[in-house]
């Protein structure tokens, strides 16, 4: 915190056994929430959740107001509340980002990809 402060954002990721690694485990959902609920409690204020189903963990949260400014949903977007200059729709707090007016149509767009070893 002291060298890189509290608005780095932190992604927590799950594991899953894929391809080669297929011995282990996949982390627990449970795993990454309470590891998300750690960091936050030590002053980080942009902490997520990553390859889990995790709205809430993956989302983006006003640290002044406690909105939800970024709604995500896997890879899709929801609700966006933050002005292109950076700012809180709701409080107008400043966000830390870089942010275009409009999010974008993002969504679950996985294409199949042929590795040949």
């Amino acid at each position: 915190l002291k060298k890189l402060g509290t608005d780095v954002p932190v992604h927590f990721t799950a594991f899953h056994p894929d391809y080669k690694i297929v011995d282990r485990p996949a982390t627990p959902a449970e795993t990454l929430t309470n590891a998300r609920a750690i960091a936050m409690s030590h002053g980080l204020r942009f902490v997520y959740t990553g390859n889990v189903h995790d709205s809430t963990g993956s989302s983006t949260y006003c640290p002044s107001c406690g909105k939800r400014i970024i709604e995500r949903d896997w890879f899709v977007l929801g609700e966006y509340h933050v002005t292109q200059d950076g700012h809180c729709s709701f409080c107008q707090a400043v966000i830390p980002g870089r942010f275009d007016a409009n999010p974008g149509q993002w969504g679950s767009k996985r294409t199949r990809v042929q590795i040949n070893e």
